[in-house]
């Protein structure tokens, strides 16, 4: 019996050390706990330490031998209004929720929720779309202005084929000035004597061709009647009268057509008048005019700006010049060929193979088939034929020979790509439309490929530099066997 108390208190104390264990770990979970969610934890702690206090209470009264239902420790268990958190809480203030309210998911990000190529789809969509209302608002704006557009575009390719002959006169030491008055004045006066040799070889044949064209008219009725078709002299009467009732039922519209034509001249006079000054200018004064153009592109663009801008005026020049001199040889062959086959109006048909081989492809075989026709009607058809074998071997040596050989390839724009140029200028500013769709085509193409090529090279530049493993791939090597240099 003297042992006993010993070994009882020893049981005490062994139980006192495993309940400070056990408190010191649940107040580092607690802790650890609060740092993860302390707004919605501190009321679960203040839960666990009234749990602590009410069961620190029941155990010193069971030390001390009361009773488990004291008065005391159930006024401490049951009243958690009167601990000190209780008391500072605001009166307005939201408790936190219990631990066993149910988890709600947050609801998913929209952008998110849309498939990627949904996303990409729609961002192109929008951008093709303001894309394409620029190109409209430009289109009616070159529309409403389309006289002043297509006399500066002339003005840009004359200028482009005078240019090289004012540098050379400056070269010889002739004064900026007085270069650029006998090359403008040179141009536009063979301009000239070059549309008056038309008009007045027009006008002087144009009897002859009337009367062979009436002969041509009377052979081919007569072949109409004895041809295969069975065809009537009351039937060819009828289809005459018909074109005679047409043309007087539509007097009205001819004449209102007339005064039309009254003002395209008036509109072609100011255009050639305004292409006229416009030329001037830019022979004098171009390198001035272009510099102000730089001034007006942002700084961030104005190197890449300043780079397109020489090499788009090479290639427009060289456009130019290689057209001038391929339209020159197919008008001089192919009118040499239509005048030792005795077709009348031989010069003038030259000249509008000449002005018409400024429109690729479409220019071609509309200036030719003027030209079989013109022989068909006054020479019959063997020398029909005998032209459209002429134009098309001039041809053929001009898109296989001359072309490559002068233009080169400064200047190689895909066939589809020509064809397109010329219908689309064609439909927005006519027949100046068709004309300068090609070169239009060509400057930008270069003028694209020269920004994409500094483009890279600016990337290049600004990339970081390259180090450790790829700097030894990049690095210069000797070659194996050789001496290694200090």
């Amino acid at each position: 019996m003297s042992r006993l108390p010993q070994w009882v208190g020893g049981l005490g104390a062994g139980l006192t050390r495993i309940a400070q264990r056990l408190e010191d770990q649940r107040r580092r979970a607690e802790a650890a706990e609060e740092e993860n969610d302390p707004e919605e934890l501190r009321s679960a702690g203040y839960a666990t330490r009234t749990r602590a206090a009410h069961g620190d209470t029941y155990a010193g009264a069971q030390r001390d031998g009361g009773p488990s239902d004291a008065p005391g420790a159930h006024g401490t268990a049951d009243a958690p209004s009167g601990t000190p958190e209780e008391a500072h809480r605001p009166p307005d203030s939201v408790p936190a929720p219990p631990t066993y309210a149910p988890a709600v998911a947050p609801r998913p990000d929209p952008v998110a929720a849309v498939p990627w190529g949904v996303r990409v789809a729609a961002e192109a969509s929008w951008r093709l779309l303001i894309l394409a209302a620029a190109i409209w608002v430009l289109a009616k704006v070159i529309t409403s202005i389309q006289l002043v557009v297509l006399a500066f575009v002339a003005a840009l390719l004359i200028t482009a084929l005078l240019q090289p002959t004012v540098a050379w006169l400056k070269r010889r030491g002739v004064p900026r000035g007085l270069a650029t008055a006998l090359t403008f004045i040179a141009g536009f006066v063979i301009m000239g004597l070059v549309g008056w040799f038309v008009v007045w070889q027009v006008q002087d044949n144009i009897d002859s061709v009337s009367s062979r064209i009436q002969e041509g008219i009377t052979e081919l009725k007569g072949w109409l009647l004895n041809s295969p078709f069975h065809v009537t002299e009351d039937q060819i009467n009828n289809i005459a009268k018909n074109l005679q009732d047409a043309v007087g039922a539509n007097t009205e519209a001819i004449t209102s057509a007339g005064l039309e034509g009254v003002t395209v001249v008036l509109e072609v006079l100011t255009g050639i008048l305004l292409a006229m000054f416009t030329t001037l200018f830019l022979l004098y004064d171009g390198r001035r005019i272009w510099n102000w153009v730089l001034r007006l592109v942002p700084s961030a663009a104005r190197e890449g700006v300043a780079g397109a801008g020489p090499r788009a005026w090479r290639t427009l020049t060289a456009y130019v010049r290689g057209t001038v001199i391929v339209a020159l040889i197919d008008a001089i062959f192919i009118g040499i060929g239509i005048y030792f086959l005795d077709v009348p109006l031989a010069v003038p048909l030259a000249v509008f193979i000449f002005l018409f081989a400024f429109i690729p492809l479409v220019g071609a075989v509309v200036s030719g088939a003027l030209a079989c026709v013109v022989a068909l009607v006054t020479q019959g058809v063997f020398a029909a034929l005998m032209v459209l074998a002429v134009v098309l071997a001039v041809q053929q040596i001009e898109g296989h020979i001359l072309q490559p050989f002068i233009l080169g390839r400064a200047v190689r724009v895909h066939p589809l790509a020509v064809i397109l140029s010329v219908a689309a200028g064609g439909l927005v500013a006519g027949i100046g439309g068709a004309v300068v769709a090609v070169p239009l085509v060509a400057v930008t193409n270069t003028v694209v490929g020269y920004l994409r090529s500094y483009s890279r090279e600016q990337a290049l530049r600004m990339a970081p530099p390259p180090h450790g493993a790829t700097a030894l791939d990049v690095a210069p090597t000797p070659p194996k066997g050789s001496a290694p240099q200090d």
